[in-house]
């Protein structure tokens, strides 16, 4: 057989994030999630849109099994969540914070980076290159040594991204990254996030954030999906928009927007 047939013949790798029939009522009877289903490839940047109350954060929780005991399945890399795997679900799926306090409580920003590693049993040489390249990816090898409360808000949010790197995440799952950033910090981290090779699920309400990072979006409204597709397109369209409380800013237009890869 011919090295063209083999190719052809290769099974292809299961997607980063399959999300299928997800349903999750809360203990006290809440429905949050009716049957949410969401397939992620590998190295995608997906935008996870919606208003308040829609069970966005419900199925972040489910992804690195926070939550559990619903109805429906979810698989990280082809792996199941479930008890028997969580170790290593939770080190293929990286969640970022909105507050970059919650995640960093070392001494230092070098210590903060290396917890999950270290915690992992990484030790000596080959944690300090570790620590060290995730803190390089996101532009920080300077501050290594730094208290994490010395930096400014813009500085902590990006260890906290290094922290999450440092474990080498299938999936990296950042939550209102954009949020309370000045405009310079705010595209700072826009270009950090380019340039991942990681694929990113990103939950915000800035909107044009998640234009501008993200060439596919998910609204999630009332726990269903109710629209998956090209962030310009969902965003240029006004009733979808309107009907699921998401407003762009005032004279902001996606459609005049030329969006990169």
């Amino acid at each position: 057989m011919s090295a063209g047939m083999d190719a052809m013949n290769e099974t292809p790798p299961p997607p980063s994030l399959d999300v299928r029939g997800l349903a999750y009522a809360y203990p006290d009877g809440h429905q949050a999630l009716f049957g949410v289903d969401l397939a992620v490839g590998r190295g995608e940047r997906v935008a996870l849109l919606g208003p308040n109350g829609a069970g966005k954060t419900t199925l972040v929780l489910h992804l690195n099994g926070i939550l559990a005991g619903g109805v429906g399945s979810v698989s990280v890399a082809g792996l199941p969540v479930g008890r028997e795997n969580l170790a290593e679900i939770r080190r293929r799926v990286g969640i970022v914070f909105q507050d970059p306090d919650d995640q960093l409580f070392m001494p230092s920003v070098r210590e903060d980076v290396a917890f999950g590693p270290a915690s992992a049993g990484m030790r000596g040489p080959e944690l300090e290159a570790r620590v060290m390249a995730a803190l390089d990816r996101v532009g920080m090898a300077e501050f290594a040594d730094r208290p994490p409360h010395h930096l400014s808000f813009g500085q902590r949010r990006r260890v906290a991204v290094a922290t999450v790197l440092a474990m080498e995440p299938e999936i990296l799952v950042l939550d209102e990254p954009s949020s309370n950033l000045d405009p310079a910090s705010r595209r700072e981290l826009a270009d950090i996030l380019r340039a991942l090779d990681v694929t990113v699920l990103m939950v915000t309400h800035d909107l044009p954030y998640a234009l501008e990072l993200c060439p596919r979006s998910v609204i999630l409204s009332d726990g269903v999906v109710v629209a998956d597709g090209s962030t310009q397109e969902l965003l240029g369209d006004d009733d979808l928009m309107r009907a699921h409380r998401l407003e762009l800013p005032f004279g902001f237009d996606p459609r005049s927007v030329t969006i990169g890869a």
